[in-house]
């Protein structure tokens, strides 16, 4: 195969990277370089998956997968010349938790220096009780007493001294400390997958990282302390909600409803294949279907748009530690294109029973919406790019120098997963 083969003894330039986002309909990959805090695209590569290799954001044959994953790197490579070795890849599906927990801290001390080992030891409490929830959701959501779960990443969502932001809380004199961490946990199974995938293809793996939170984090810092949204993925399997308030990640949830289950019932109405629905459904989504098929899809979805608005109305009731939910619903994925999508979110009923404050605004999240990531292939112009650029956005961070709390965390994870 093309120039992946040739470059399977790879170039290893630290400031390049790999951003792999396994979607139910397709395997997309950008090739990136990493230049202080932005990260210039060399390379974009997509292919298409079966309808066996992937359900549900969950990959069910790990070596169609892998075929998929190398076309796509293919294509990536040809553009960019150049093959790094470095990988982060994105995971989505309904058994993937993200939590953001908060524990506040009265120091015995307040005129003392906040040390390295006090907030070690703030942050380890935090994990721990974190850990363990998860664990308990999953259980119950699965039936099973025992669920082997692994942490997937985690983040400092905000550190507070007395009701005030701190980037570093070394040295800071204070009464209460509050420090919020976002952990995402996955079952193993879903792991040790995506893991295989980047030993086959030979790739390190940099990082595994929940979908949801990348795409919540890729607006960048420049958003402020008071920037609040619901952030909505719509994949081919799956969708995923991230809530951010005040400039922190609340926490991100799924569930199982994609476009995928659009197509099957666009293909079911017409007695068409899977593929010539597919084709229908990006027609009719962009408005260069014929009169005669579009009010039949239109009939054929109508039901299953409906559907869909009460999966997102029962995710997000779970954020019950919110007092009021953003206004602002911020949607991208392949599966936000249909119009029936922001058509039943712009309903003056469905939030009524949820804490909003008013109606919420529904607008697109776009590529350049993404302000760290410069395209120099001109090819990323949709709203189902937007996944992988939050993946390779994510990866500056990861590649870049850490932060003190970070550093920390990174730590404190270690000793966790030990």
């Amino acid at each position: 195969m093309g120039i992946f083969s040739s470059f399977k003894s790879k170039i290893s330039f630290d400031d390049y990277a790999i951003s792999l986002d396994i979607g139910t309909e397709f395997v997309k990959t950008l090739i990136f370089k990493i230049e202080g805090d932005k990260a210039r695209i060399l390379g974009v590569g997509k292919q298409r998956q079966r309808l066996a290799d992937i359900q549900g954001g969950v990959v069910t044959d790990i070596y169609g997968v892998i075929k998929n994953c190398e076309a796509a790197l293919d294509q990536a490579a040809t553009q960019a010349k150049i093959l790094p070795e470095q990988v982060i890849i994105g995971i989505a599906g309904e058994l993937v938790k993200g939590i953001t927990s908060d524990v506040k801290y009265i120091r015995p001390d307040q005129e003392a220096k906040i040390s390295m080992n006090e907030l070690e030891e703030i942050v380890h409490k935090v994990q721990k009780q974190t850990f363990e929830r998860a664990r308990k959701i999953l259980a119950f959501e699965t039936g099973h007493k025992e669920v082997n779960v692994k942490l997937v990443n985690a983040a400092i969502v905000d550190v507070k001294i007395d009701g005030y932001h701190i980037t570093n809380p070394l040295g800071f004199q204070g009464k209460e400390v509050e420090v919020s961490v976002f952990n995402c946990f996955a079952p193993n199974v879903h792991l040790g997958a995506l893991q295989t995938i980047a030993e086959s293809l030979d790739l390190d793996l940099l990082s595994i990282v929940a979908e949801p939170f990348a795409v919540a984090r890729c607006m960048g810092s420049d958003q402020g302390n008071d920037f609040s949204a619901i952030f909505v993925d719509i994949g081919g399997g799956t969708t995923d909600i991230a809530v951010v308030s005040q400039g922190g990640l609340v926490g991100t949830k799924m569930f199982a409803l994609g476009g995928r289950a659009f197509t099957k019932r666009i293909a079911s109405v017409l007695g068409e294949s899977f593929l010539e629905a597919e084709r229908d459904k990006l027609d009719y989504s962009s408005n260069e279907i014929s009169t005669e098929k579009k009010e039949k899809v239109e009939k054929a979805i109508k039901t299953d748009s409906e559907v869909w608005l009460s999966g997102v109305q029962l995710t997000l009731e779970e954020f019950t530690e919110l007092d009021l939910l953003p206004s602002r619903i911020l949607l991208c994925g392949g599966g936000s294109n249909l119009p029936d999508i922001k058509r039943v979110l712009s309903d003056d009923k469905w939030y009524k029973g949820l804490p909003f404050s008013k109606k919420p605004t529904v607008s697109f999240l776009k590529p350049n919406n993404v302000s760290s990531i410069i395209d120099d292939t001109g090819e990323l112009k949709n709203i189902e790019d937007v996944t992988p650029m939050a993946l390779a956005n994510l990866a500056i961070d990861v590649s870049g120098k850490e932060k003190v709390v970070e550093g920390i965390l990174s730590k404190v994870v270690k000793t966790l997963r030990s």
